[in-house]
């Protein structure tokens, strides 16, 4: 039966595809035979139109912008100026024994990577109501595509990264093979979280307003400016229900060689990645029937 109802959606978005991409068919959508499996098929089919629209979320973040992607350099590199002035030579705030500087910036590349595809993810749907209410595709190639384009900035910060590594001759060790695993927790994370948040804001549009807010107390929660051992070990388990805080610990393990960070704690956090995206995937797909409608 599943096998069957398979068959149907197959059959469904290959048709829409071709109608998306100038053939003309009709096209009968319909509810039924869901599965996981569908929908990475469903995507793949439109794997073109995923391209489409994460070159084009880069393209116009630096339209007619004088800078261009140097921007990706200049704000983590702003950013780490202005924490190592405010809290690592003003409140003194320890580094575990590394440069100051090279500690915060470590944390910020996945910290920014994460703040700008929540932010994009967050608004995917609303910004693209005229899309969604004409064509149908894949509602999940929206926030899909706001985390794909985070990555070419994410690139490009670790040109920044090269270089102060270089300027306080760190060099990294074995466990910086690591680091695309790393990446790619950092990818599920924002994803997880961005489709909680776009499935609301399509219905409740108050959380357009509250994610700005959200993004800003999230990095203070997590360990960037500051090291995790200032955490009391007895809180550090909920402290740990934070997802980033995984994958904060992760890279600077990565890039910086340190010692591995408490195994408990990263469990923990690696847990609630997992929780996070399950239930992001039921709650986007029970609520994606009504995205038309409501948007």
């Amino acid at each position: 039966m599943n096998d069957a109802r398979d068959q149907v959606v197959e059959s469904r978005t290959d048709e829409s595809r071709d109608e998306f991409f100038g053939h003309r068919h009709l096209t009968e959508i319909s509810q039924g035979g869901r599965s996981l499996r569908s929908d990475l098929r469903e995507i793949w089919l439109y794997r073109d139109l995923l391209f489409l629209l994460t070159s084009r979320d880069v393209t116009l973040r630096y339209k007619q912008s004088t800078l261009g992607v140097a921007w990706a350099v200049l704000q983590p590199l702003i950013l780490m100026a202005t924490f190592s002035i405010v809290f690592g030579r003003f409140a003194k705030l320890p580094s575990d024994g590394y440069p100051y500087p090279l500690f915060v910036l470590c944390a910020l590349l996945p910290w920014q990577y994460f703040s700008r595809s929540v932010s994009g993810s967050s608004s995917s749907l609303v910004s693209s109501a005229s899309l969604v209410t004409k064509v149908y595709f894949p509602r999940l190639i929206l926030p899909i595509s706001k985390t794909l384009s985070g990555l070419v900035d994410l690139g490009v910060s670790f040109l920044l990264l090269g270089c102060v590594l270089a300027w306080y001759r760190v060099m990294p060790g074995w466990q910086l093979v690591l680091l695309p695993v790393f990446v790619a927790i950092a990818m599920v994370t924002a994803l997880a979280v961005g489709l909680w948040l776009t499935a609301l804001n399509v219905r409740y549009r108050d959380i357009g307003l509250i994610v700005p807010f959200l993004v800003q107390i999230w990095m203070y929660a997590s360990p960037i400016a500051y090291s995790m051992n200032l955490v009391p070990q007895h809180w550090r388990w909920i402290y740990s229900l934070n997802p980033l805080v995984g994958v904060v610990e992760g890279f600077r393990w990565a890039l910086l060689g340190k010692a591995p960070p408490d195994s408990g704690p990263m469990l923990v956090s690696m847990l609630m990645v997992v929780l996070l995206l399950v239930g992001g995937l039921a709650y986007f797909r029970r609520t994606e029937r009504n995205f038309a409608d409501v948007i």
